[in-house]
This record gives C-alpha cells, sequence and structure tokens, in this order.
C-alpha cells in the first residue's frame, strides 16, 4: 500500500506560502562636563559623540564615579541554531474511528491515518488511542487504553540494524531515544531478513520482540489541526498526481494525499514540495520543476 520513493531535489528557485542601532546615550557627566565649558557647540558636540570618545578627549579624575575599572565585556556566544528537523517527521495521536478485517481508520488533528496488516491489529476498539512517529525510515505505533493507558501494542518499523557484538538484538528508532530489543522467540522469523531490509516488530514492555508483521499506514492531510495541537509534520517529496482538490505528493514514506485548501498553491506534476505544519500553522514551499537538459 506504502512504497517509499526519493521526494524530487530542490531547486534555487522557490516559492513559499504560509497562511500565517542608536548610538550610545551621553552620561550625566557629560553634559555637565560640557556645560563647565561655556560653549553651546560644545554641548552639542558632547550629546552626539559615544562616550568612549569623550573618555579619551578629558581622562576622568580619581574622584569621579565613572573612573572606577569597568570590567571587558565578553562577547556573546554564538546562539545555537538547535538540531536540524528530520524531513520526513509525524507526530500524531489518533482515535478508532472505523475497523475492518486487517484495518484500522483513526482519526487524527489534520485528517485520516489508515493502519493495515494481514498479521494484525484484529482487536483494536474504540476506547484505545494511537500515537504515531515517523522518522526518517522509522515509524513507530503505539496503541494503549484510553482508560488507564496500559499497553496493547507497540510496533517499531524501520531498516534492520544488528545490536553490538552480534548479539540477539535489534535496534530500533524512538520517541524516547533509540531502543535495542530482544529477539524473543522471533529469531526464525527474523532469519529470514537481512541487515538494511525494512521490517516490523511487536515489542512487549520488557523490550522482547513478540511479533513481526507487515504493517502499513497511508495518511491523508485534509485539514489544518486547532492551534496548541502537538500534531507535526514535516514531509518533502514531488508532486505525483493532482485531482480536483487533492494533491498527491510521493514521498520517502510513501504517497500522502493533501487537501489544497489548507494553503497548498496552484502545482503542476513534477514539482518539489514541502509541507510543514506545527503548532497549529500550516506552510508549503513549492519549487519549480527542473527542466530536463536539451
Amino acid at each position: 500500500m506504502v512504497k517509499s520513493q526519493d521526494p524530487g531535489g530542490p531547486s534555487a528557485d522557490m516559492n513559499t506560502f504560509s497562511p500565517f542601532t542608536h548610538m550610545n546615550a551621553p552620561s550625566r557627566d557629560m553634559h555637565w562636563r560640557s556645560w563647565l565649558q561655556g560653549s553651546c557647540l560644545a554641548t552639542v558636540i558632547a550629546i552626539g559623540m559615544p562616550h568612549s570618545l569623550v573618555a579619551a578627549d578629558e581622562p576622568p579624575q580619581a574622584s569621579d564615579p565613572a573612573s572606577a575599572q569597568t570590567p571587558a565585556i565578553e562577547p556573546l556566544p554564538s546562539r545555537d541554531p538547535g538540531p536540524v528537523e528530520v524531513d520526513p517527521s509525524v507526530t500524531l495521536k489518533g482515535a478508532v474511528w472505523r475497523t475492518k478485517a486487517g484495518i484500522v481508520f483513526l482519526k487524527t488533528p489534520v485528517g485520516l491515518l489508515t493502519l493495515s496488516s494481514k498479521t494484525t491489529l484484529k482487536d483494536l476498539k474504540g476506547s484505545h488511542e494511537v500515537s504515531f512517529w515517523v522518522h526518517e525510515r522509522h515509524f513507530v505505533v503505539e496503541i494503549r487504553r484510553r482508560s488507564d493507558a496500559s499497553l496493547v501494542h507497540r510496533y517499531l518499523g524501520g531498516p534492520m540494524t544488528l545490536g553490538p557484538d552480534s548479539s540477539k538484538t535489534l535496534r530500533y528508532w524512538s520517541a524516547e531515544g533509540e531502543q535495542t530489543v530482544h529477539y524473543g522467540t522471533q529469531e526464525a522469523k527474523l532469519g529470514t531478513y537481512h541487515e538494511g531490509d525494512q521490517v516490523t516488530v511487536e515489542v512487549d514492555e520488557s523490550q522482547t520482540i513478540i511479533g513481526v508483521h507487515d504493517l502499513q499506514f497511508d495518511l491523508q492531510i485534509s485539514q489544518t489541526p486547532p492551534s496548541g495541537s502537538s500534531a507535526h509534520v514535516l514531509l518533502s517529496g514531488s508532486v505525483s498526481k493532482t485531482k480536483s482538490n487533492f494533491v498527491f505528493v510521493r514521498t520517502p514514506v510513501g504517497v500522502v494525499m493533501v487537501n489544497a485548501k489548507i494553503g497548498i498553491p496552484p502545482v503542476k506534476v513534477g514539482q518539489s514540495l514541502t509541507l510543514h505544519i506545527d503548532d497549529g500553522r500550516v506552510t508549503v514551499e513549492v519549487r519549480k520543476a527542473t527542466k530536463p537538459a536539451a
């Protein structure tokens, strides 16, 4: 259902769409000294000159409070721009809307999220809450009971990465950081995969693998979340199709259908598009399609 594709590369021509030194003041002693000089012209000059220049012409006396040694001003450290945001990245919470054999439809603040599997997802109920994360090629689906937050299912998906020292462990990304999970009784199933293969496992609270599944997801972005919502989306890709009010964007995590009414400008197939939703704000960047060389 969802096939990873590389997004189109950026170009220099970009359109961005979004819905949404004073001079040093003279000290009082400067004015006072200027008045003593008895010259209006000197007063005007003293007001307009930086204090450091006046001090060079008239060294302060020992009794002058300003003569106390001023400690050297340390240069401000350069501001840390913070970590670079990962693209693609998604953070959503969803409530069960509908279920049928192997498919669960979830309502999220940005639209419909569909989970599908032939081997699991058979016991989801309206009383469950689903948390969903995407981080580059990794994703996490966590299902808990709304009443007491107890764990029902936890799925980790991503490229198969072996643990240290050839131990029977795998490493996965999670919202809490990198996790090391144990093969448990699933060694035979995991033996059919090779390092780097995309594989989804279910783990229990002891970080032990209790199942290997074919879990897939499909995301439709059809609305702007309310201000203050924890919903977060950052996806870049190329426009693969437009139909009615919807734009289909091919991203590394599959084709995402986006309702143009949330702020998507007119686009054409082949253009590169970046969609950013955070704190209820939607930002869209569209780059012109590059023309093939003649």
